[in-house]
């Protein structure tokens, strides 16, 4: 995997992915940006999310379990001093689907947590994650 990083001025950049796909990285204006887009912390947080629902919602289709709709919420605290690591996240899953057995979910939000997301896997060096749960009916 490979990424490139081109610096635009100030303090944005534009990443491209090694998968064709281009997104700004900007700065808060108070930091000498232009918020042109989020923010490199913000994209990690937006990477874990990702990741976690990839795996969710993969984990319970391979259940058999009609799934509709998933909302991953991450909330973030971060470190006082540099380097300002993450050290607590919270992530909150809603689910939606027909018939949703809750423990299917709950399983599958463990797996993702234990298992197969990497981000969540790296991140925990430094921080303290926790997760929970909705589920709701979809018919």
């Amino acid at each position: 995997m490979k990424t490139r990083l081109k610096w635009v001025g100030d303090a944005a950049f534009i990443g491209e992915t090694d998968s064709g796909h281009a997104i700004i990285i900007d700065g808060p204006p108070e930091g000498g940006g232009r918020n042109l887009g989020p923010r490199p912390m913000e994209m990690v947080l937006l990477g874990m999310g990702g990741c976690t629902g990839y795996d969710v919602v993969h984990i319970l289709k391979k259940s058999r379990q009609e799934v509709t709709e998933c909302t991953v919420d991450l909330t973030a605290e971060r470190a006082e001093e540099p380097p300002k690591v993450f050290t607590r996240i919270h992530v909150h899953f809603v689910v939606s689907g027909k018939g949703l057995k809750e423990a299917h979910v709950k399983r599958a939000v463990e797996l993702s947590a234990e298992k197969y997301c990497s981000a969540t896997i790296m991140l925990r060096k430094t921080a303290t994650i926790t997760h929970d749960f909705e589920v709701r009916d979809a018919t």
